[in-house]
């Protein structure tokens, strides 16, 4: 299953990692281990931040992806299940709603 997990990273520990000049490599070491789809990086409530596109086959994966990011950046992780046109078209709407409406 798509999910969006979206990053968002205090100030520090990030900006002792930008001084140091490692912060580079550290990312570069996450996403190498997560292996996301597409990576976006942006701010979030005035914050650094990440926007990624990650295939999750089995919910017991999910400390795998944010883990990294909790113990380098001391970031907070939300997850977030999202469908194309396809997986919609395959939701059924219209029996839902005769179902339910």
């Amino acid at each position: 299953m798509k999910m969006l997990l979206m990053v968002e990273c205090p100030n520090e520990p990030f900006n002792s990692l930008v001084r140091a000049g490692t912060v580079g490599e550290v990312i570069e070491r996450i996403l190498a281990g997560i292996k996301p789809l597409e990576v976006y990086f942006t701010e979030q409530d005035g914050r650094r931040g990440a926007i990624l596109l990650i295939d999750v086959q089995d919910p017991c994966e999910i400390p795998s992806f944010s883990e990294p990011f909790f113990l380098h950046f001391n970031a907070t992780c939300k997850f977030r299940i999202v469908l194309n046109p396809q997986d919609l078209q395959k939701a059924g709407l219209e029996t839902l709603g005769q179902k339910w409406g």
